[in-house]
C-alpha cells in the first residue's frame, strides 16, 4: 500500500470515530496505569488483610472486593464521582462534595490517599484544560476526576463503570504483588465481578448523597490497622 492508500485509510478510520469515542479515549487515558495518580502504591487495607490471614486466596479476595464494591469505599467513591460529574458546573456544589468526601475518610491513610491522588490527577490533567479552566487544587481523587469528566462531556455511567473496573484492576495488581494469586486468578475475578460492576455503575449514575455509606467494617478496620504494619509494600 502506498502513502496515498495509508492516508485514505487513516482518514476513513478517523471519520468513523465519534465525539463520544474521543471522550472515552480521554477517560481511558485518565484511568490508565501510566497516569501518575500513584494507585500502584495503595492497597486500601488489602495488605493488612493478607498479613492477618483474612484474605489468603482467590475466593477470599473475590468476596473482599465484592464487599468493597457493594458496601465499602469503592461504592462511596463511585457516588462522589457521579455527583461531581453531574454537578460539574456548580462550583459551590463540587466544593461541598470535596469536603464531604474527605470527611468520610475512615482513617489517616485513606485521607492521605484521597488527597495525594487527587493532587497528582489535577496536575497530570492540566494538558486537557485551558489555563483559565484548570481543575481546583485540594480536591480528593473521585471528586476531581468526576469534575474533569463532567467538564469533558463524559457520561456519568461511562465514567463510573471505567472507574470501578480500574479500582478492581488496581486491587488485583496489589494482590498479585502480595502473592495472593497469579494473573490467571486475577482474570477469573475480573470476569466474575464484571456483572456487579455494571450493576453498581448503573445505580451510582443516579445516586444522591443519601446513598453514601459504608458497612464494610473488616475493610475499614484493616485500613486503620495498616498504619502500624511493618514491613509493608503499600502506603495504605
Amino acid at each position: 500500500m502506498g502513502m496515498e492508500g495509508i492516508t485514505t485509510t487513516r482518514t476513513t478510520i478517523m471519520g468513523i470515530i465519534t465525539m463520544n469515542d474521543a471522550r472515552l479515549i480521554r477517560l481511558f487515558s485518565w484511568l490508565s496505569p501510566v497516569f501518575p495518580t500513584g494507585s500502584f502504591a495503595y492497597s486500601q487495607g488489602l495488605e493488612q488483610a493478607v498479613a492477618s490471614g483474612r484474605t489468603t486466596g482467590e475466593g477470599d479476595l473475590a468476596n473482599w472486593l465484592g464487599d468493597l464494591l457493594r458496601d465499602g469505599s469503592a461504592w462511596n467513591d463511585a457516588v462522589f464521582l457521579s455527583l461531581a460529574c453531574r454537578h460539574h458546573a456548580v462550583e459551590e456544589k463540587t466544593a461541598e462534595l470535596a469536603e464531604l468526601c474527605l470527611a468520610m475518610a475512615s482513617c489517616e491513610e485513606r485521607l492521605q490517599e484521597l488527597l495525594d491522588q487527587g493532587r497528582s490527577f489535577t496536575q497530570a490533567a492540566m494538558p486537557w484544560f485551558p489555563e483559565a479552566e484548570q481543575l481546583p487544587e485540594g480536591f480528593p481523587l473521585p471528586v476531581v476526576c468526576g469534575l474533569a469528566c463532567g467538564r469533558s462531556g463524559i457520561k456519568p455511567l461511562d465514567a463510573i463503570a471505567a472507574w470501578l473496573n480500574t479500582f478492581i484492576c488496581n486491587q488485583l495488581q496489589a494482590a498479585i504483588r502480595l502473592s495472593v494469586l497469579g494473573q490467571s486468578g486475577a482474570a477469573r475475578i475480573l470476569a466474575t465481578l464484571e456483572p456487579l460492576i455494571a450493576e453498581l455503575a448503573s445505580l451510582a449514575a443516579n445516586a444522591s448523597e443519601e446513598d453514601l455509606g459504608s458497612c464494610a467494617f473488616a475493610a475499614e478496620i484493616a485500613a486503620m490497622n495498616h498504619e502500624n504494619l511493618q514491613p509493608r509494600l503499600f502506603l495504605s
